[in-house]
């Protein structure tokens, strides 16, 4: 019912909008308030390519450390690793936008920007001006706020692989990787692909973080280095400030359309969850 309400709302006040400028809004890169001509292109290719650059990062760290914390460490102190890792998951939006501006816009204008640039630059996504607020800034902080859900789900799908599987690989004389590479990886990929999917909700619809280091041009840039817009951030930089009427409806129609791409994303988890309790993981 709530999300009725929400979906009618939201397609009642971009109708205006929708009506105006039809299908080319999501494949226009204009954003002028000036002349009431707006398009979304810019803010859906910040949104997939930060998020995009998050999994890149996030998903092998996610999974390496689950692996190690499941099936590879013997010590006592693995549980208070996981609880280091899980507390990423409980600091503010806010606070990572701050570090963000701080710590790590700099540390990767001054250091890794001009690494690629330099033995990487041939690449369009590694040419242009460092610059701290950028998409890659932006990527980066994406990563280390959903490694948390990576790492807990891959963990627990981990732990609920039947152990005659690892004893059955160890018997015919596997060693621990060739273990966890046959035995845990194969039954548990449904799982990792729905941490996956889970962390890329995530990561579409946060706000605060991606707005405070992203830059918030509203320009489609190949260049990892050149700043970008998200649909959350122009929703959470200019609402309030909505100059017309059909600047307020291309505002709503922005939130319509992270509504929309919100709830096929974690659809799409969801479909996975079921298969893999429906066949108990292992397929």
């Amino acid at each position: 019912m709530m999300f009725a309400a929400i979906f009618i709302m939201l397609a009642q006040r971009s109708l205006p909008s929708v009506i105006a400028f039809g299908p080319d809004f999501l494949i226009r890169s204009v954003w002028d308030p000036v002349t009431d001509i707006y398009g979304a292109l810019p803010f859906i290719y910040g949104t997939l390519m930060s998020s995009l650059l998050a999994l890149l990062i996030a998903v092998p760290l996610g999974i390496g450390c689950a692996i190690y914390l499941s099936e590879v460490s013997k010590s006592r102190f693995k549980e208070y690793i996981a609880t280091m890792v899980d507390m990423l998951a409980a600091i503010p939006s806010v606070v990572y936008g701050l570090w963000g501006i701080f710590v790590l816009g700099p540390f990767l204008a001054n250091n890794i920007q001009p690494f690629l640039a330099k033995y990487f630059g041939f690449l369009p996504i590694f040419q242009g001006a460092p610059l701290g607020l950028s998409m890659m800034t932006g990527g980066v902080i994406l990563a280390i706020m959903v490694l948390p859900t990576i790492t807990s789900v891959s963990r627990e799908i981990f732990q609920v692989v039947p152990n005659s599987l690892r004893e059955s690989a160890m018997a015919l004389g596997a060693t621990k990787w060739e273990t966890v590479r046959t035995a845990v990886l194969p039954p548990a990929v449904s799982g990792i692909i729905g941490a996956v999917i889970l962390a890329l909700g995530r990561a579409v619809g946060e706000t605060m973080a991606i707005t405070m280091v992203i830059g918030n041009r509203p320009e489609v840039s190949a260049s990892l280095f050149a700043p970008g817009y998200t649909l959350a951030s122009v929703i959470a930089n200019e609402f309030a400030e909505a100059s017309s009427p059909m600047n307020l409806s291309a505002m709503f129609e922005i939130g319509l359309i992270l509504l929309l791409l919100t709830i096929v994303i974690n659809g799409l988890a969801r479909v996975l969850i079921w298969k893999i309790a429906g066949k108990g993981l292992i397929q």
